[in-house]
């Protein structure tokens, strides 16, 4: 028996510090793009405009991988993610103006307000929604949404129509106001390719594929189901809070239905359950409507027309199920080299 166990912790290490390896790798890749785009920021080679997509970019990562952790690899369908964004933009944007803090301690106070209240939102719905499947939860959820909508449209200190103008001084630090954006988006890609691939992330998937056969092998499928509709939940309030800052006005025509399915088309673009085409999915549809700004008359069109030919094409998505690592990529790259170095058999060199 002590044999066994001492084999088995043997095989254990290599795999182990492979996967650190892959992490470290991973890592520095992100410290490396970051570099790439914060430097330039900050010598103003790349403009404010400029800097304002990628902010934005930023932004829509964390909403695609949030809306993707429920409807990508828990298989749920909600149409109501806008509403999430809303609660959570305009939490931060109260907290921020009426906290009374210094503002280095109120912008990620609020934005961690914004997102335990969106959670809050995200749980009461979540309780008698998550009981439901299918198009009656996408129903529910944009009702929700509409809601959400409408309230904020009829209380007095949220701006009503009016909206609500939020100032503040980090937003006006492009450098210091992508930082914030950008490593919030790692954190939540890294939070939720580390949740998927836990014990946890295994039983959301089992659920997806039979909740019947998932709860009749013990998954406590309510459980699960609510604490990742909690989560995705707290993840968008967190990108609201960034986008409040980053506008600077709040109006409640922002948070509706379109952008919700707006959302979900980048979900569904880049490949359910595929956090890295959540990115590239969430990157390309964020530059898009601005590179087609010449043809405003038929910005929309071109976009609509791009998107029916990628899903023709790619119905799975971009990634379909696939993610990106950087040591398959440098192994890739390797293997190619080693096999365009390599002579077909009985060839000889030159005379």
């Amino acid at each position: 028996m002590e044999k066994q166990m001492e084999s088995s912790r043997l095989s254990g290490a290599p795999k182990s510090a492979a996967k650190g390896k892959t992490w470290l790798l991973d890592f520095l890749l992100v410290v490396l793009l970051y570099a790439a785009v914060a430097i330039p920021i900050a010598n103003k080679t790349i403009n404010r405009y400029y800097s304002g997509i990628l902010i934005m970019i930023c932004i829509n990562i964390i909403l695609t991988v949030s809306l993707n952790l429920v409807s990508g690899f828990l298989g749920q369908l909600v149409l109501g993610h806008a509403g999430f964004m809303s609660v959570g933009a305009y939490t931060a944007a109260l907290f921020a103006m009426n906290s009374g803090l210094p503002e280095g301690a109120a912008f990620p106070l609020g934005l961690v307000a914004g997102g335990l209240m969106a959670a809050l939102f995200g749980f009461l719905i979540g309780v008698p929604a998550l009981r439901l499947h299918g198009d009656y939860l996408a129903i529910i959820t944009l009702g929700f949404g509409e809601i959400i909508r409408v309230l904020i449209l009829a209380m007095p200190f949220t701006g009503g129509a009016r909206g609500l103008t939020v100032k503040t001084r980090i937003s006006r630090q492009p450098s210091v106001f992508f930082t914030w954006s950008f490593f919030l988006a790692a954190l939540a890609v890294f939070v939720v390719y580390s949740y998927i691939h836990s014990r946890h992330g295994r039983a959301v998937i089992a659920i997806r594929e039979d909740e019947i056969a998932a709860e009749a092998s013990g998954i406590n499928t309510t459980y699960y189901k609510l604490m990742t509709f909690v989560l995705s939940a707290f993840m968008a309030g967190v990108a609201g809070g960034l986008y409040a800052s980053h506008v600077g006005a709040l109006t409640p025509v922002k948070f509706d239905f379109n952008y919700s399915t707006e959302l979900l088309v980048m979900v569904v673009l880049g490949g359910m359950a595929s956090v890295t085409g959540s990115i590239i999915s969430a990157s390309v549809l964020t530059v898009l409507p601005e590179l087609l700004r010449d043809f405003s008359a038929y910005r929309m069109l071109v976009y609509s027309i791009i998107l029916i030919i990628v899903m023709l094409f790619r119905p799975s998505g971009l990634m379909g199920e696939r993610e990106f690592s950087m040591k398959r990529f440098i192994g890739f790259l390797r293997a190619r080299k080693n096999g365009r170095g390599r002579r077909p058999n009985g060839s000889k060199g030159d005379a």
